[in-house]
């Protein structure tokens, strides 16, 4: 393999992550609690773009559970979003670990 080639595959590469960049912003992640009490939602720039509550599933008593089921929520959908990138990562990558890249 020459030098050509080898810069070529680089600017396809870097093609490749910026077009998964620009899908990944456009995704929508949707994180869940308590069996669908909360739903919490996020951008691939892990930017929370809104949080629902099902008000038929708390009452003011039960603020420390909604509390509780928010940030497991955001966890869920911040896991789902992380793990998505990664995955787009490798297949553009080809599992390689390349420093700085997610």
């Amino acid at each position: 393999m020459n030098m050509r080639e080898i810069q070529r595959m680089q600017q396809q590469m870097q093609q490749k992550l910026a077009k998964m960049q620009e899908e990944l912003e456009a995704s929508q992640f949707t994180g869940t609690a308590g069996g669908g009490a909360v739903t919490v939602t996020m951008n691939g720039k892990f930017e929370m773009s809104s949080v629902k509550i099902d008000p038929e599933a708390f009452n003011a008593e039960d603020i420390a559970e909604l509390e509780v089921m928010v940030l497991a929520a955001a966890r869920d959908e911040f896991n789902t979003a992380n793990g998505t990138q990664q995955h787009l990562a490798n297949n553009v990558t080809g599992g390689m670990s390349i420093p700085g890249l997610f």
